[in-house]
């Protein structure tokens, strides 16, 4: 089975500091590298945890406030350096292909590898991108400007056939591909054996929500309904409130109630304002709401199973 698991490279929100990069994480979702926003310092943070640049195939960014897509630009440009030949797909707001010609037109830099767009749509929820093995699906947020959601999701795994009862019922060596789909086969006597008679239960699927920055929205609640892991932004506690709502952030009592209002399975808090040299707040805020929550450490991997 593919590892599941996401790295978290920046934590912080709008500024740099010295304790925090801005936003950044990378998933590693059944083979795949997907890069979630990129916030600058992004580069370095790959480079200090060994992810190779190269290997990320599609760069995800949620919304154009500068720390979450201004070290995008230096990205391209080095994978360009590099040599790099195969495809990147870049799914984001329209308006960024805009921002990346223009860069590359005044730098009279030409991209030797192909850039995939697929635009999001902050107005409503969409399947952007699918493979056999996962699919993406991104949701709006309610922030200052348009942002979106992802959620990346694992498509039912194939079955595993138990050989004993295989050999037992005298199946097919053709039924195999019937029942790993999750079919019924036929004896070879032409009967219809079960298809839980001779397979082996699946691992569940498993899902991870990326709630970049938004205000407190139940709207959000149906499309992170039950997932392994949300992440959702927790820029301050309750004592910045009245700022959280005008400058169209979350608290983390607020991110922990979406997580408990939708069944997750466990909460990661991220985006915290400059102003807390410490999350500890955070924690104490949440748990009480919603007990298995975590604030994300940059560096960390949280492995989703």
């Amino acid at each position: 089975m593919h590892d599941f698991e996401v790295t978290v490279l920046g934590c912080g929100s709008a500024t740099p500091s010295l304790l925090r990069n801005p936003s950044a994480q990378l998933l590693n979702a059944a083979g795949h590298f997907f890069l979630i926003d990129c916030g600058e310092g992004t580069q370095i943070q790959l480079r200090k945890n060994n992810i190779k640049i190269q290997r990320i195939s599609h760069v995800f960014i949620s919304h154009l406030h500068g720390d979450h897509y201004l070290g995008l630009l230096g990205l391209l440009q080095t994978m360009h350096l590099l040599g790099r030949k195969t495809k990147l797909t870049l799914v984001c707001p329209p308006e960024l292909k805009d921002i990346i010609d223009l860069q590359n037109k005044h730098s009279q830099t030409t991209i030797v590898y192909e850039i995939e767009y697929i635009f999001t749509n902050p107005k409503q929820a969409e399947k952007v991108w699918e493979d056999d093995k996962i699919e993406v699906s991104t949701f709006p947020l309610r922030h200052r400007i348009n942002t979106t959601g992802f959620l990346f999701k694992e498509k039912p795994h194939l079955k595993n056939i138990d050989k004993e009862k295989f050999k037992e019922f005298k199946i097919s060596v053709s039924e195999i591909n019937k029942l790993r789909l999750g079919l019924d086969a036929l004896d070879e006597r032409g009967n219809t054996v079960a298809n839980a008679a001779i397979t082996l239960p699946t691992h569940p699927q498993r899902s991870y929500a990326y709630c970049s920055d938004t205000n407190y929205y139940e709207n959000v609640i149906e499309h992170v309904k039950e997932v392994d892991l949300l992440y959702h932004e927790a820029t301050f506690l309750n004592d910045e409130g009245e700022r959280a709502k005008k400058t169209f952030h979350s608290t983390a009592e607020q991110a922990a109630t979406i997580a408990s209002k939708a069944h997750a399975k466990q909460l990661l808090l991220g985006h915290f304002s400059a102003r807390y040299g410490s999350t500890d707040g955070f924690i104490t805020e949440a748990q009480p709401i919603f007990a298995n929550t975590l604030v994300a450490q940059e560096g960390t991997t949280y492995k989703i199973i």
